[in-house]
């Protein structure tokens, strides 16, 4: 079922599906500038551009472009200098929501956490350990 919602682009009231996130007019627009900036990378000497010099010779926005990243319309396979910014520091990534650096430390503290967790059940169970001793018998 539809959802009524703003354009987060010009403001008016939309119909949201689930299919696109801005109104009709502003997503014939965007195609539009999909296109500019399609035949701009498609070019030989443009192929290596990077988001800056796409945004200055296009005239898209930079969030545009990172969100044709992130859906995958742009392909930094074919476009080596794309990407988006990761969730988590800002650096441009081409998959997920983290960049390298950030996934590698989120293991590391992971890793540190579950050795603690480790080191704390060990020291449980040598707290626990029970000592008996016989007496004498006669």
């Amino acid at each position: 079922m539809a959802e009524l919602r703003n354009c987060p682009t010009c403001g008016d009231f939309f119909n949201y599906t689930g299919v696109r996130d801005v109104c009709a007019k502003c997503a014939m627009n965007e195609e539009k500038m999909y296109e500019t900036v399609y035949r701009f990378l498609r070019k030989r000497e443009n192929r290596a551009a990077n988001i800056d010099r796409i945004v200055e010779a296009t005239g898209v926005t930079e969030s545009l472009l990172h969100r044709w990243v992130r859906k995958g319309r742009l392909q930094p396979a074919l476009f080596p200098n794309l990407g988006y910014p990761c969730d988590k520091c800002g650096s441009l990534t081409t998959t997920g929501k983290l960049c390298v650096k950030c996934t590698d430390e989120i293991k590391r503290e992971l890793n540190t956490i579950e050795a603690a967790e480790e080191l704390r059940e060990a020291m449980k169970e040598q707290d626990r350990a029970t000592y008996y001793s016989q007496k004498d018998r006669k």
